[in-house]
């Protein structure tokens, strides 16, 4: 039943949710200013507000249009078949309520799912938006944030620890191959110094000196230039110091048959 009441009543309420859902962004906003709250934890308080706002006004909708509610007891069946037919969509939909009520994942953070690190930049109801390194948009189903194995790397509270390997040759200098590492380390501005790089000598290789220089850094997303810059170090002061990188090398001997 449509009148010229429900319709003003609708309208005041579209208005007033619509004011509620602007107070709720503005109150946020000041808390991150004021730093009680950060930017993800700001996000999933505004878009929780949205959908429960969204869910109210259809409730107001129907109410003010006097809907038969006969009419669902009749569609339930139909309703209950498209639902089993949408096992998949309903998990993304409940995985996304919740990602938003859960503090395990919000959007800045910096995630490994499938192999790849990216950066979130949205948490929708159904689906998630990504950054991967190279600045690549991706589309990921909630699901997959929720019930498979993610990493989280923003979560840890203290620095990560990373690591370069390299191979040196048999009868270099290897007290002198730590010192030179230890010395690029400590010369890279975004790599931590407490707690201070470390050289680990791993093993004796078919072909090489194994090492692992161990260190600590902040700077997650873009840890793959900071191992890249390291290892550019270590070539260059390899180079000044008469220290050669080795490569797979085999003899082969042909041994001919008699005739």
């Amino acid at each position: 039943t449509i009148t010229v009441g429900s319709i003003l009543y609708i309208f005041i309420a579209a208005i007033t949710l619509y004011v509620i859902h602007r107070w709720v962004k503005k109150l946020t906003r000041t808390a991150v200013n004021a730093g009680r709250l950060d930017k993800g934890q700001e996000f999933a308080i505004v878009r929780i507000t949205k959908y429960v706002l969204i869910v109210l006004f259809i409730a107001i909708v129907l109410v003010s249009l006097h809907v038969n509610w006969k009419l669902f007891a009749v569609l339930a069946p139909l309703l209950i078949g498209i639902g089993l037919g949408l096992q998949q969509v309903a998990n993304d939909l409940v995985s996304g309520i919740i990602l938003l009520i859960e503090p395990s994942i919000r959007v800045n953070d910096i995630v490994e799912v499938d192999g790849i690190v990216a950066r979130v930049l949205e948490i929708g109801l159904r689906t998630s938006k990504v950054e991967s390194r190279d600045g690549i948009s991706m589309i990921i189903p909630n699901h997959k944030l929720v019930s498979e194995n993610l990493t989280n790397w923003t979560t840890t509270k203290s620095p990560t620890r990373f690591k370069v390997k390299v191979g040196i040759a048999y009868g270099s200098d290897v007290p002198l191959v730590k010192k030179l590492l230890i010395e690029v380390a400590w010369q890279h501005s975004k790599v931590i110094t407490n707690p201070p790089p470390q050289v680990f000598f791993r093993d004796f290789g078919n072909s090489s000196l194994d090492f692992e220089l161990i260190f600590w850094s902040s700077h997650l997303f873009q840890i793959e230039k900071v191992q890249s810059d390291l290892r550019y170090s270590i070539d260059k002061a390899f180079r000044e110091n008469n220290i050669t990188i080795p490569f797979p090398q085999r003899d082969i001997h042909i041994i001919s048959q008699p005739k």
